[in-house]
């Protein structure tokens, strides 16, 4: 992280949060620091408590126990129009009856700022997610993805002091999501606004943040950068729901294990003895043999990717990924040899 976005940002810390709904725990000893200027996404299945610790953070609701600091003040009990934070949701809440720089300009507006710092600064912001152009429009004439852009430039044009995401891509097609996606990431770098992002969707997660924080049932299963997060899962529930995953048969021999008859090694936290290996796709490599023991099930084309499932003698079945310009030279039925990569895996009991 830059020294210049660790100057801008403010560091965030939520403590040992709960927040009961009658029966339910929506959050269970929630702890979570934010790195002043870093972008934290919280990711994880729907009830695990993510947009709750989003929400408790804005001050839109109040958490049963613990405590929130931001920039070493203690937030826990301060309203959420004091609190100084940006949000941005999956609607986008835009004013139909506004142009896009007066939407833009609204919070400084309610903040007392005068007419011509804030359309000069409402200009600045719309310039910097690339509408600058379209200032004098009507959210009607925009596209989707354009809406959620002017929403981003008016959390950010009040300066806050953390930035909000709560689902904000979820409404938009497949492709916008990925170039607004990478167009938040930009801006967020350039402007160093300490930044919680709170989603469903694992690319989403691990393509934009500095760290990836999982969820279940109110708890923090791990926080880590999203390469160590993807190749070193902490738990079970961190290994099956982030990525693809092949489960298989393995033994564990004191820090190695043996899967698919090779040998590899094992990762903190892992099952003793018999178990079932976690093996990533792209860990698999398929070889074409005449004596193998499996059998090409399916080829998926994927464009530069394919994804191929084999078959074993027992009825398993394994999913390789590999390049299309080597996948598509396998056809089902073709005998094959499996490879697992000397990478360590999470063995399960």
């Amino acid at each position: 992280m830059t020294d210049l976005r660790t100057e801008r940002g403010l560091a965030v810390e939520l403590s040992d949060l709960t927040r009961i709904y009658g029966p339910v725990r929506a959050l269970d000893g929630l702890t979570l620091h934010i790195e002043p200027g870093e972008l934290v996404a919280l990711l994880g299945p729907s009830g695990c408590g993510k947009t709750t610790a989003l929400r408790i953070l804005a001050g839109l609701d109040t958490a049963t126990s613990g405590t929130v600091s931001v920039g070493g003040k203690d937030l826990t009990r301060v309203p959420a129009s004091k609190r100084d934070m940006g949000m941005v949701f999956q609607a986008y809440s835009l004013f139909p009856h506004m142009t896009v720089i007066d939407n833009v300009a609204f919070g400084l507006k309610m903040r007392g700022r005068d007419g011509a710092a804030r359309r000069t600064r409402a200009g600045d912001m719309l310039d910097l997610v690339g509408l600058g152009e379209h200032a004098d429009r009507y959210a009607h004439q925009l596209s989707g993805g354009q809406q959620q852009r002017v929403a981003l430039a008016r959390a950010l044009a009040i300066e806050p002091s953390v930035l909000l995401l709560d689902e904000p891509l979820s409404a938009l097609d497949a492709k916008v999501r990925v170039q607004l996606r990478d167009e938040i990431r930009r801006v967020q770098i350039e402007v160093g606004t300490t930044t919680l992002f709170v989603t469903h969707d694992q690319e989403e997660a691990l393509a934009v943040a500095d760290r990836v924080g999982v969820m279940n049932a109110g708890r923090l299963e791990q926080l880590a950068p999203p390469a160590e997060l993807y190749s070193a899962p902490a738990s079970r529930f961190v290994g099956e729901f982030v990525g693809l995953s092949n489960r298989l048969p393995a033994e564990v021999r004191g820090d190695v294990t043996v899967v698919l008859g090779q040998q590899v090694p094992v990762l903190p936290g892992s099952a003793t003895g018999s178990g079932h290996a976690l093996v990533r796709p792209e860990a698999v490599s398929v070889v074409a043999d005449a004596a193998g023991p499996a059998t090409v099930a399916t080829v998926m084309f994927l464009g530069p990717l394919s994804r191929v499932t084999c078959s074993l003698a027992d009825g398993t079945h394994v999913v390789a990924q590999l390049a299309s310009s080597d996948a598509l030279r396998l056809e089902p039925g073709d005998p094959v040899r499996l490879e697992v990569a000397p990478e360590p895996v999470l063995v399960i009991a």
